[in-house]
């Protein structure tokens, strides 16, 4: 019984643990730019787009691909950097098993 109440305690804990974490990741920011800086692109750690920032100097109306490509490019890389850093810091919380449900 007191494996039990020791396991319950450690569960209670670590779920504190990992809610103060997913609090501070949410509100920090990552950037990500394409093309040598034309297309910038900030989110969140809940994955959200917080900023878009397109160099005037990029937009071409003859070459729109070019453009959605720079700006996909930069909000994918934003997006992955702020999912892997989610991951990476919820896994040392739960030792590295992942636990669905969680992140």
């Amino acid at each position: 019984m007191a494996n039990i109440n020791k396991m319950m305690k450690q569960a209670q804990q670590m779920q504190m643990k990992m809610s103060a974490l997913q609090k501070e990741l949410d509100t920090r920011e990552f950037e990500a730019s394409s093309g040598g800086g034309m297309v910038t692109a900030k989110v969140n750690g809940k994955q959200e787009l917080l900023e878009l920032k397109i160099n005037p100097e990029c937009v071409d109306k003859e070459d729109v691909e070019m453009l959605e490509e720079l700006v996909k490019t930069a909000v994918g890389t934003a997006l992955k950097e702020s999912s892997e850093a989610v991951s990476s810091a919820m896994s040392k919380i739960t030792g590295g098993a992942s636990i669905p449900g969680l992140f």
